[in-house]
């Protein structure tokens, strides 16, 4: 069948997501609903956005069978279901189009005026929510897609117009290739996902042809000068572009920068000219870098500086980035998805500033990331006071090698390891005093053990 998306949604037929539960996979299938589109998909377990799904009228389903599929004229997937999954086959033998969610997202992002679609390895969901902030406060009426929970559109997904959409990027098997942006963000560049890159040069190579995809007259590329892999990559970029950082070199630049109790104010300049002065509602020095990204976005966009101010003020964080969650003992507790020993360093020197001691309580993603980069998880995850150590979340992978996080454990000062939640809860519980910072981190269910506490 030679049906395409745009078919799809010129004619109101029945689309069907394989992995809808997942958060960019039920935000595409919140899209295409609001196009008229029939949607229905199926999601390996149970969960609150298979019921937020049913709410809107899309039919969902636990666990993948064919005979869900039945009417079915068109088929996305997540890049997570392999082509040995039964609805897959299905979908082989059948001859029913199927395409990738990335795929899909890229032919969406063509209805719009400008796409913003935000990469890096690191910090990808907190500064698409910051952009979305502004964007929201300054009455453009953003189309937001991100990949966290943000409490100012109620979820992962806001259906704006047609003049802006505001896109998380993941490079993560190249899918941000598939993208359409007209405004490319790189916050940063590094190794991670060796799963699928083959090294940095790989993933360096990844960030070139993502940033050579913006229109050469009309589009821009925003970037970290202050990264020495964003500077290789743009080396090879061939486009208009907008640098940030500390460094007065960039483009947007920040000065008078201020540190209290964790939180930063700071004055933010374009090419040598006031722009704003602004003081972050959220904590860590890593949103400096965010707020600068967010900030090179609004002046392109044409925002002006009180604007973005009362926007970028406004913003008080997303779902699992140092995110509040309670007290135990008198200890502030927060979560937070940092899984990769950089964004961890970020976390930690956050906490540091915010509380007497740290306790940090980490779950490793993936066996791939743990043994490609287990030298510099034991070197980040020492800045803590004491280190709690949760099984390695296995995600997609087999462990093949039996590494443990037990292996971690014994060479890290103060660290303890536990095979289960309920352990490290009542640890916390005895350990835990007036003062201290909490932090459960990782990008697998680590966030479980703050629910118990």
């Amino acid at each position: 069948m030679n049906i395409t998306l745009r078919d799809v949604i010129n004619n109101k037929l029945n689309v069907y997501l394989i992995g809808i539960g997942g958060i960019s996979m039920r935000s595409l299938a919140i899209v295409l609903k609001d196009l008229g589109c029939n949607v229905k998909g199926s999601d390996r377990n149970d969960s609150p956005a298979l019921a937020m799904l049913e709410s809107k009228g899309i039919k969902t389903f636990v666990g993948h069978d064919a005979k869900n599929m039945e009417g079915v004229d068109f088929v996305i997937r997540t890049a997570a279901i392999p082509d040995s999954n039964c609805e897959v086959q299905h979908c082989f033998e059948n001859n029913l189009p199927l395409i990738e969610r990335a795929d899909a997202w890229g032919v969406l992002m063509n209805d719009y005026k400008d796409v913003v679609c935000v990469a890096g390895t690191h910090g990808k969901t907190s500064t698409t929510s910051m952009i979305s902030t502004f964007a929201l406060k300054a009455d453009l009426d953003p189309t937001i897609m991100v990949g966290g929970e943000l409490a100012s559109i109620g979820g992962s997904m806001r259906i704006g117009s047609h003049d802006l959409f505001v896109a998380e990027s993941c490079e993560y098997k190249n899918s941000y290739h598939k993208f359409s942006p007209t405004v490319a963000v790189i916050l940063n560049v590094d190794i991670d996902h060796l799963d699928f890159f083959s090294g940095l040069d790989d993933i360096i190579e990844s960030f070139t042809h993502f940033a050579n995809q913006v229109p050469k007259d009309s589009g821009v590329v925003v970037a970290n000068i202050d990264d020495a892999n964003t500077r290789t990559v743009l080396e090879n970029v061939d486009r208009n572009i907008i640098t940030f950082g500390l460094s007065h070199d960039a483009d947007v630049y920040a000065d008078y920068v201020k540190e209290s109790n964790g939180f930063f104010g700071f004055s933010i300049y374009h090419k040598g000219n006031h722009y704003c002065d602004v003081k972050l509602s959220v904590p860590g020095k890593f949103n400096v870098f965010n707020a600068l990204a967010s900030a090179a976005v609004a002046i392109h966009l044409g925002v002006d500086g009180e604007s973005f101010k009362k926007g970028i003020q406004s913003y008080t964080g997303v779902g699992r980035r140092l995110e509040y969650k309670t007290t135990c003992n008198g200890a502030r507790v927060f979560d937070d998805y940092a899984h990769h020993p950089n964004e961890i360093i970020s976390a930690l020197r956050a906490a540091d500033a915010m509380g007497k001691r740290t306790i940090c309580i980490f779950q490793p993603h993936t066996y791939t990331r743990t043994e490609a980069l287990f030298d510099e998880f034991v070197e980040a995850l020492s800045l803590a006071d004491i280190v709690v150590l949760a099984e390695i979340f296995a995600a997609r992978e087999i462990n093949i090698n039996n590494t443990s996080s037990a292996q971690l454990a014994e060479k890290i000062p103060n660290a303890h390891f536990f095979k289960t939640f309920i352990e490290i809860a009542d640890f916390i519980k005895d350990t835990a005093r007036e003062g201290d910072i909490v932090l459960t981190m990782g990008a697998g269910d680590i966030y479980k053990v703050a629910d118990l506490l």
